[in-house]
C-alpha cells in the first residue's frame, strides 16, 4: 500500500473514532435519564419508539465521520480548516444537547442548544458542499433528524413545562 493510501485510511479511522467518542459521551449523559426520567415525561403521540434512536444515531455518526473524512481528503487542494472547525463545533453542540436534555434534565435549555446545533449543521453542510458534494449530501439526513429532534424537544418541553 502506498503511503498516501495509509494516511487516507488513518484519517478515516480518526474521524470515525472522533464521532464514536462523541456518541459515547452523549450516550453516557443519556443512559441514566432514559431509564428513569424520560419514560415519565409526557410526549407527543408521534414520538418514535426508544429502540429507534440507537440505530438511527449510529448510522448518522458514521455518515458524519465519512463526510468529514471526504472533506479532509481535499486538504491538499483547498483549505478545509474552517469547514472542519464547523464540523467540530457542531459535534460539541451535539454532545452538549445530550448533556443538557438528559443529563441536566433541562428540555427548555436544550431547545436553545438544538437550535444552535441545527444552524451549525446547516453551515457545515454548506461549507462541505464547496469541497465535496457527496460529503454535504451525507449530512442532509443528520440535518433533517436534528430538525425533527428539535420539534420533538419543543413538544416535550411544552407538554411538561408545568411539571
Amino acid at each position: 500500500m502506498r503511503e498516501g493510501v495509509l494516511t487516507d485510511v488513518a484519517g478515516l479511522i480518526v474521524f470515525v473514532l472522533i464521532c464514536l467518542i462523541a456518541a459515547a459521551v452523549g450516550g453516557k449523559a443519556t443512559v441514566g435519564s432514559v431509564r428513569t426520567w424520560y419514560p415519565g415525561l409526557r410526549k407527543p403521540a408521534w414520538n418514535p419508539p426508544a429502540r429507534l434512536f440507537g440505530p438511527v444515531w449510529s448510522v448518522l455518526y458514521l455518515m458524519m465521520a465519512f463526510a468529514a473524512w471526504r472533506v479532509w481528503l481535499t486538504r491538499d487542494a483547498t483549505d478545509v480548516r474552517t469547514e472542519l472547525g464547523l464540523f467540530g463545533a457542531q459535534l460539541v453542540l451535539n454532545v452538549l444537547w445530550s448533556v443538557v436534555f438528559f443529563g441536566l434534565r433541562r428540555p427548555g435549555l436544550a431547545l436553545l442548544d438544538i437550535a444552535i446545533l441545527w444552524v451549525a449543521i446547516a453551515a457545515t453542510t454548506i461549507g462541505f458542499w464547496s469541497h465535496d458534494v457527496t460529503a454535504a449530501l451525507l449530512l442532509v439526513p443528520y440535518l433533517a433528524w436534528v430538525g425533527f429532534a428539535a420539534i420533538l424537544n419543543l413538544s416535550i418541553y411544552r407538554l411538561n413545562a408545568a411539571r
